[in-house]
């Protein structure tokens, strides 16, 4: 069986890159294609020393920057793949690469990490933070989006089966594309993840700085609480306008490195969490560290964190993006949070280990191939 792997790009390692990094360890023989691939050195280990095949816009000059301003570019992009000595193609997509093209006798899976986000039910979002709410490059903008839907929805007919990350990203794969998804979670690296020393009078956010983050708000409810201190881990282009909300009782600590970040989900009192993600690893990362968390209750963080109400809790949901909602779900952990055991935490998030994630896809993939076999055999057979 000769497979490929298609992955949108590879500029960083993420949360999608970490998907990407398990299946690579269950399918170490795929060729990999990636629309263009520019990660850093001190990056590449998660891609084992591997180079992608990459397209036409590898040759764009600074496309690290501003390739999002390609995306009109990018479904022509992942059809210039040529695919079709495979027999099996895995398709690792949140934008593009499940546009890949496959023929009738191949088999065509897509972990869908989301339908793109920008272009369905997060496109006005998007605009009103990109502050393209209005005028003609608005206008242009809408009809970009509009026409990569109509490409996004045709190509869903060619992927034989879909995996999701979540059962929320399952809803909107439905919504999307009227297609059924198996739910596979993405995988948390708790061997790295681990409880550590005694906790301190702090609370802790970390986040890449970029509006739908969220993490203005955070600052704003901690201004608000000056007796309480939050650390912040974490950089971006929204860093200097959520540093002019902050007060004397936060602290910035910018990027840093994996020690770092370890020591604080470590000593804090409880992890903040204002985004709505498709899963959301941080949140289980700080659990597998015996944190609790504090997040906004919606998404994918609905299946990652138990709320009080339930057997063994290991988090407060707040119900709104505002500093009065996380404010009030302080206080309320402040007040109920004894209910919650470090090490139910830590029992919560080996639920989603690096193991279970690799025994899950593959016993999917090893499923549809088996049906795909029948069928294929089944065909042979039929009179002519």
């Amino acid at each position: 069986m000769k497979v490929a792997l298609v992955h949108d790009w590879l500029v960083t390692y993420a949360g999608a890159e970490r998907v990407l990094e398990q299946i690579l360890a269950c399918y170490p023989e795929a060729d990999l294609f990636s629309m263009f691939e520019k990660v850093p050195p001190e990056e590449r280990a998660f891609l084992g020393g591997r180079r992608a095949h990459t397209s036409f816009l590898q040759r764009v000059p600074g496309i690290q920057r501003g390739y999002r301003s390609l995306l009109p570019l990018m479904p022509l992009a992942v059809e210039q793949f040529d695919l079709s000595s495979y027999d099996l193609v895995l398709s690792s997509s949140y934008a593009v690469a499940k546009g890949v093209l496959t023929g009738p006798d191949q088999l065509h899976l897509c972990y869908c990490h989301s339908p793109i986000r920008y272009a369905w039910d997060l496109q006005h979002q998007y605009l009103r933070e990109a502050g393209l709410s209005r005028g003609l490059r608005s206008l242009v903008t809408r009809y970009i989006l509009h026409r990569v839907r109509m490409w996004d929805a045709r190509t869903s007919n060619g992927v034989d089966g879909f995996m999701a990350g979540s059962h929320f990203v399952a809803r909107r794969i439905a919504k999307a594309y009227r297609r059924r998804a198996t739910v596979i979670y993405p995988p948390v690296d708790v061997d790295a993840f681990t409880p550590g020393g005694s906790k301190e009078d702090f609370y802790v956010t970390a986040s890449r700085m970029v509006p739908y983050k969220r993490i203005d708000v955070i600052v704003e409810a901690f201004a608000a609480m000056p007796n309480r201190r939050l650390v912040v881990v974490g950089d971006g282009p929204e860093a200097a306008r959520i540093r002019d909300k902050a007060a004397p009782n936060i602290q910035f600590l910018g990027q840093q490195p994996f020690e770092v970040l370890l020591d604080q989900l470590q000593r804090a009192r409880a992890f903040v969490f204002a985004a709505e993600e498709d899963f959301g690893i941080a949140p289980l990362e700080a659990q597998s560290c015996g944190t609790p968390v504090l997040a906004y209750g919606k998404g994918g963080v609905l299946e990652t964190i138990r709320c009080l109400s339930e057997p063994e809790p290991t988090g407060i949901f707040f119900p709104e993006q505002t500093p009065a909602s996380i404010r009030a779900a302080v206080q309320q952990f402040e007040r109920e949070g004894h209910q919650i055991d470090p090490e139910a935490c830590r029992r919560n998030a080996l639920r989603f280990g690096p193991e279970r994630f690799r025994e899950q896809f593959r016993s999917y993939v090893s499923r549809r191939w088996r049906k795909a076999e029948a069928r294929a055999r089944r065909r042979r057979l039929q009179p002519r």
